[in-house]
């Protein structure tokens, strides 16, 4: 019997159709042993003997599928997959998969959640009223403000349509638009440079691929408003920390909301001792309906791949499809 690792924590002795789907295609579940996101070393062990993995953030790296060569999927509960090293992957045959349109509305909601919880000075305020104190002040507010989109695929445009509802005036980097999306919602499309100059709200929703890796940086920082506010639910890779850091530390850059980092967990970050920085754990993709949806999007795959079917459109590396063995 073929087994499969559910490896995200967040789905640790959790039921539901995604285990029925694997379990009904006469699969062995393992979860994952460990509480939290595994790190390199924790997952090369727990895949011995591992067919197929529903995977979340863990490494993937080339020691880590070097050393399983019985692997056969990693289907990604979520959408990005720079975690996986797809050269090695190609490699080896394995099928590398991801759950696209089952994520993007909770990944926009965590956006303006970190959006509001900085302009609204939500944590200070919080802090300040349970101590005692009554620190009531003028906050500003998002409607008639430039939302800057970076990105507008499907997360990205979920983000688009949460700030039109907000009365937010929206621009949008996008290489490949969807026309029929920005006549609709009425979103001015402009180039990286223009995005950074004229937004008040920068939104990251891209990949993080050699080209992107850094795009914030000392020289894109100094192109933005010093009033203006950078949200990241991507990856941290699109981000260099310590341009940021002095960014936000010297007043050039009013604030910022990070889920993801240059490396997770961060561990100590400079970046948290800053009263303009709001942070969580890359939490942003995983609500309990986003969780369900990914996971059974993911054993679908699974499901499919090993029972020789090819779902192309979950499929990130179609070049394994000739030395996949299922």
């Amino acid at each position: 019997m073929s087994k499969v690792l559910i490896a995200p924590a967040t789905l640790s002795d959790v039921g539901g159709p995604y285990l029925e789907a694997l379990r009904g295609a006469g699969l062995e579940v393992v979860f994952s042993p460990f509480p939290a996101q595994m790190v390199e070393e924790e997952l090369l062990p727990t895949l011995n003997g591992i067919t197929a993995s529903l995977a979340g953030s863990e490494p993937y790296t080339r020691r880590v599928l070097d050393a399983n060569p019985q692997l056969r999927v990693i289907a990604r509960a979520g959408v990005g997959y720079d975690a996986v090293d797809l050269a090695a992957a190609a490699e080896h045959g394995i099928a590398v998969t991801i759950t696209p349109g089952t994520n993007q509305d909770a990944v926009a909601e965590h956006t303006f959640t970190l959006m509001l919880a900085l302009v609204k000075n939500l944590i200070t305020q919080h802090a300040g009223t349970v101590a005692g104190r009554w620190p009531r002040q003028a906050n500003l507010p998002l409607r008639g403000r430039a939302l800057g989109i970076a990105g507008l695929g499907r997360i990205g445009k979920a983000v688009a349509v949460r700030g039109a509802a907000f009365g937010m005036t929206l621009l949008a980097y996008e290489p490949y638009p969807d026309a029929a999306f920005v006549r609709q919602y009425r979103v001015t499309l402009v180039p990286l440079e223009r995005l950074l100059a004229e937004s008040d709200f920068l939104s990251l929703h891209l990949p993080l691929t050699a080209e992107s890796k850094h795009l914030i940086n000392r020289a894109t920082l100094a192109r933005m408003k010093p009033t203006a506010f950078l949200i990241n639910t991507a990856r941290g890779g699109l981000v260099c920390e310590a341009d940021l850091y002095e960014a936000l530390r010297t007043g050039r850059l009013a604030g910022a909301g990070l889920d993801v980092f240059e490396q997770e967990p961060p561990g100590a970050s400079p970046l948290f001792g800053l009263d303009n920085v709001v942070v969580t754990p890359h939490a942003a993709g995983v609500d309990l309906q986003s969780r369900d949806d990914m996971a059974l999007s993911a054993a679908q795959a699974i499901v499919s791949l090993l029972r020789g079917d090819w779902p192309t459109e979950k499929v990130v590396n179609p070049e394994v499809r000739a030395k996949f063995r299922c």
